[in-house]
């Protein structure tokens, strides 16, 4: 049905405008009956719909409808899947459908600066490569059962410490290149509905009234055309909001900034033109939703199913001593079988706060097990919801294991200790958890730790335990997969979305997380996550990019369509493409990852970063080729001077592998950049300087000829043991200023030198 928009809005009253930019209530937008517009109602997410019934409320105490509750973001980004990801997005879009939700509050993609941070369960990655692609292909899958998204949390909300009023400190760099790029990514291949502010500061300023943010990075530069929603009871000035670009303001605030917004318009503050825009993006979503409501059902049973599924490719086997062939897991159904730990049988399946689903079913291990006739002994061991130490039920536990052939922990973090609202205050398990599994390892050598957790943890027993399966998270089938996986019904296709460090004090955001509550300072720069544990070859103690396999696979045949590229426009790409073999005895999945490795020297960057992923299934003997398209983002960084993303001439590594410490094939591809980096010489630029501008080059190699002998020693080196290497150093770091300060070249000669040089670069 075609609406015109701007027709409707100009039928408007002022304070109808005003109105239509705040909620209606806790979940709905506004209506406005004499006009038809209709009511429309949002829903929390993003791994489940939790569409409350009564008196409604943030963060999830009140009741919601039972509803399907799919594996979390930590799990999900594992999958590396972007199929999976969109598969997922579109059943959560039918049940929106079915139950008349016009828009699913997520998902939820900042970047996981620290492992403590008690949010990290609802985001994707530390990485923003594959946090942007994961997220733009949930977003296509709900939006493709016409129903919208809202990407969140926008921007570098990385804590739950002070989340409302804390000040962000980061440079336009670190912004650009980790805490802005998934958005950007998610924003242009996906276009969300909705993108929601964060409630910090950044640089000073609110995110909900940020001019730069909202209005010159999200629309002007990315071309964003949806609606900018607060996150609940987000907003600080309202008028200042809306002129920044913030459409929607959730939830009702009791009128009160509708009776400002009107004012500010009628007395010159705020000019109705701005007003009249954010009024029509808003009235778009709301047709866009209910010109194409249906009538929709969903099986509940298929989703679960659809649930089970998506866990089983996201859970990642951290290890498996033995390897494939050998290798504990896959357990026999025919051994004696010890499950231990309270999660076996109430399984901690998602996060809390306000993305708490009320699952309409839950399949815990134990359960499981039982439906496919598997014999097992449980016993409780530890509790799931706390952590205390019973001595009776470590015995208990202790007993069981020497009565087995394996002993399966299913071990975790409750609730107490990781959620939305606060950070975490380390990065250790319960206490009574560890105790048990150390207890165990004295008795039984065979033993499998099965985690429930969403984010990383320390593991002090990780060398007395010989198989670790991951299942993060896993949505209300996630017993029903931990089952499948353990028995290799399914085998591990997942892989770390995250590194896995061995203390939290080697993360680079120890110094400076969470702040003191009115600051926090991003000081580690672009150097989060791999991106720092590679670059200071730290040991960690399961890499980004980590999982195994009950299979195994051979990577080979690197080809690049060309050694080199030109970027003249910045249109161009190059096609990077390898094979991958199973050489294994059963069907497998592996997540292909290509990094790209500057070799120029032009700036300080990360080691390798993530330019690629592709997961690929194959049989027992197949080999199929993945393909890769890079194109001048995949080399670039952003240069703040310039103001735009810079890609340096000269070479860089295009690398393949099953991890950011997995390399498995490399290739150099020549890099030529027709942009150049602002230069203005003056007397203390250098002669290396000038040496590396090509637009410069010639007429400094002819200066440095005539003025600077780099063979001879500089005088006064002499007595000095290092004085060649000095020497050689002392030229090239020679500022023009030397010319008349030690070469007795006239004043006036070199400023017309300096003159000319400038000359070259315009």
């Amino acid at each position: 049905m075609d609406r015109d928009i701007k027709r409707l809005v100009n039928q408007l009253t002022i304070e109808e405008k005003a109105s239509l930019c705040g909620g209606e209530d806790f979940w709905h937008l506004r209506s406005i009956e004499r006009l038809r517009i209709p009511r429309v109602m949002v829903s929390d997410g993003p791994h489940g719909l939790r569409k409350q019934k009564d008196n409604p409320d943030h963060l999830g105490h009140n009741d919601s409808i039972k509803a399907v509750c799919f594996p979390a973001a930590c799990a999900t980004g594992s999958s590396f899947d972007k199929e999976l990801l969109y598969k997922m997005g579109a059943a959560l879009g039918e049940e929106c459908q079915a139950e008349g939700v016009s828009a699913l509050l997520g998902p939820a993609i900042n970047i996981k600066r620290s492992p403590l941070c008690g949010r990290n369960f609802e985001y994707i990655s530390e990485d923003p490569h594959l946090a942007g692609k994961m997220a733009a292909s949930f977003i296509q899958g709900v939006q493709s059962r016409n129903v919208g998204t809202s990407l969140k949390h926008f921007a570098a909300n990385n804590q739950e410490f002070f989340r409302t009023t804390v000040d962000v400190i980061a440079d336009e760099r670190t912004l650009r290149e980790m805490y802005l790029a998934a958005f950007e990514t998610a924003v242009k291949e996906s276009a969300p509905w909705t993108v929601m502010c964060s409630y910090n500061k950044i640089n000073g300023i609110h995110s909900s009234e940020n001019q730069w943010l909202l209005a010159e990075v999200l629309r002007g530069e990315w071309g964003f055309k949806g609606v900018a929603v607060s996150d609940w009871y987000g907003t600080s000035d309202r008028i200042a909001g809306v002129k920044a670009g913030l459409d929607l303001e959730m939830p009702y605030s009791g009128g009160h900034n509708d009776k400002a917004l009107a004012e500010a318009v009628k007395n010159g503050g705020l000019p109705e033109a701005i007003l009249d825009a954010a009024v029509e993006r808003i009235l778009t979503l709301i047709f866009t939703y209910a010109d194409n409501r249906v009538k929709a059902e969903f099986d509940y049973d298929a989703h679960h199913a659809i649930s089970a599924d998506i866990e089983k490719e996201s859970a990642v086997l951290l290890k498996n001593e033995g390897g494939p062939d050998s290798g504990l897991l896959p357990l026999k159904k025919d051994k004696k079988i010890a499950f231990i730990g309270a999660f076996a049988d109430k399984p901690r399946f998602q996060g809390g706060g306000s993305s708490h689903i009320n699952a309409y079913k839950a399949t815990s291990a134990l359960q499981a097990a039982k439906a496919r006739g598997i014999a097992v002994d449980y016993v409780e061991g530890f509790p799931a919801d706390r952590d205390v130490k019973d001595p009776v039920a470590l015995k208990a536990a202790v007993d069981a294991a020497k009565r087995a052939d394996v002993a399966v922990v299913f071990a975790g973090l409750p609730d107490v200790i990781e959620s939305e609202g606060y950070d975490r205050e380390h990065m250790r398990l319960p206490e009574c958890q560890n105790a048990v599994i150390n207890a165990i390892a004295e008795v039984q050598p065979n033993i499998v730790v099965v985690l429930h957790n969403g984010s990383p943890v320390e593991m002090p027993w990780i060398d007395k335990v010989k198989s670790l399966l991951e299942m993060y998270l896993g949505g209300q089938a996630v017993g029903e997969a931990a089952i499948s996986l353990l028995f290799g019904e399914a085998n591990p296709s997942g892989k770390l979305a995250e590194t896995f460090p061995l203390r939290i004090e080697d993360n680079p955001s120890y110094e400076n997380f969470p702040g003191d509550g009115k600051t926090v300072h991003y000081n580690e720069g672009v150097f989060i996550g791999y991106r720092y544990y590679d670059y200071r070859k730290k040991d960690v103690l399961f890499p980004f990019g980590h999982g195994l396999s009950y299979t195994t696979f051979q990577y080979s045949n690197l080809k690049m369509e060309q050694s080199s590229i030109h970027f003249v426009n910045g249109s161009e790409t190059i096609t990077v493409s390898a094979d991958v073999t199973n050489t294994g005895k059963v069907v497998g999945k592996e997540a292909v990852q290509l990094y790209i490795e500057d070799k120029t020297g032009a700036a300080i960057r990360p080691l390798r970063e993530l330019k690629g992923f592709d997961k690929v299934s194959l049989a027992p003997g197949e080999t199929k080729r993945v393909v890769f398209t890079l194109d001048k983002r995949s080399f670039a960084w952003y240069h703040t001077e310039l103001g735009d993303w810079y890609c340096a001439s000269g070479e860089y590594a295009v690398v393949i592998g099953a991890s950011s410490r997995d390399l498995r094939l490399s290739a150099m591809v020549q890099v030529v950049s027709n942009e150049y980096l602002p230069f203005h010489v003056d007397w203390n630029t250098t002669v290396d300087a000038l040496l590396k501008d090509p637009r410069t080059r010639q007429a400094a190699e002819e200066i440095s000829a005539r003025y600077f002998d780099k063979s001879k020693q500089e005088p006064g080196l002499e007595s000095l043991g290092s004085g060649d290497k000095w020497s050689e150093r002392a030229y090239f770091e020679a500022p023009l200023r030397h010319l008349y300060m030690t070469k007795d070249i006239p004043y006036e000669e070199v400023e017309k030198m300096i003159e000319a040089f400038n000359k070259l670069l315009c």
